[in-house]
């Protein structure tokens, strides 16, 4: 048997409803099928984010460390086995995808040192610096066919913002929506064929383990892929461990390492879109305001 933790019980009801419930009530049998189907044992207490349940595991047959990934299967897990096989062919520097069943989506994934996020360090510029040499190799990647595109989900996007910018029962909140949108749509046109990550932060950098020769690295997990602009990709660096005192700097980092300040103010563009994306989701769940930090993101970027 295992535990699953209340945290995700309830981010899987709060976000997913009816299916949310039933995908948290099937984990124990999953987990038993994919114990017996790789040949793994437990191996230390369970770990969760808002989607997925992570077991730490061995493999009978080798006794190779791994991690076993139980996630529902959707537009976007669908896409990460996709995305680690393509990352691990070009060297990016992403975890090691050990096994995956596209039936119920769990992932068999190397393990990582979960002691050492990037998050974990005192010095957040040094971090900064380490996520973009991580993102450059990511975004360097050109994505493979049938992952869902950025050019399908900023229209939609913006297909949503009158109505969502109306729903803001702050003025100033509501202008700085329509100006995220306008920008958007300046850049939609090429919303470009990069392989994105979508959502690396400092706690979505592990360092890797010595006994798997990976001693010195830091390596990417948990994307939400997405085939698009490589400027969509700063926001969670900006938001992660805020300071709006060091957004802009932050900001000129990213470019910098990936190689977008030739072309700062597309990468400003993308970035204010992913301001809009949380904004219509926060409209969507009836908050009627912007997150504060998302908000001051936007004015930061946009020189208010």
């Amino acid at each position: 048997m295992i535990d699953v933790p209340e945290e995700l019980a309830a981010s899987q009801s709060r976000y997913n409803g009816a299916a949310g419930r039933a995908f948290v009530a099937g984990l124990p049998d999953l987990a038993a099928r994919c114990l017996e189907r790789w040949g793994l044992r437990p191996d230390g207490p369970s770990m969760h984010g808002m989607c997925a349940l992570v077991l730490p595991v061995v493999r009978e047959a080798d006794g190779r460390p791994a991690a076993l990934k139980l996630q529902a299967v959707d537009e976007e897990t669908a896409g990460e086995p996709v995305a680690l096989r393509a990352w691990a062919a070009a060297g990016a520097g992403a975890v090691e995808l050990l096994d995956h069943d596209p039936e119920s989506g769990a992932l068999l994934l190397e393990r990582l040192d979960e002691r050492r996020p990037l998050s974990g360090g005192t010095d957040v510029r040094e971090a900064v610096g380490v996520l973009g040499g991580v993102l450059a190799r990511l975004v360097a990647v050109p994505a493979p066919e049938g992952l869902r595109t950025l050019g399908g989900v900023v229209d939609r996007m913006l297909a949503a913002a009158p109505e969502a910018v109306a729903l803001l029962a702050d003025a100033a909140d509501r202008r700085l929506l329509a100006d995220c949108a306008a920008a958007v749509r300046e850049v939609a046109g090429e919303p470009g064929d990069r392989l994105l990550h979508w959502d690396l932060h400092y706690d979505n950098i592990l360092a890797g383990r010595a006994e798997a020769g990976r001693a010195g690295e830091w390596i990417a997990l948990d994307p939400k892929p997405l085939v698009g602009d490589p400027g969509f990709e700063l926001f969670p660096a900006l938001d992660n461990l805020f300071d709006a005192d060091e957004v802009v700097w932050r900001f000129d980092a990213l470019t910098e390492a990936l190689g977008l300040d030739h072309d700062r103010e597309r990468a400003r563009a993308w970035t204010l879109g992913r301001v809009l994306q949380h904004g219509l989701w926060a409209a969507e769940d009836g908050e009627g305001r912007l997150p504060p930090d998302h908000a001051e993101i936007a004015r930061r970027l946009l020189g208010r």
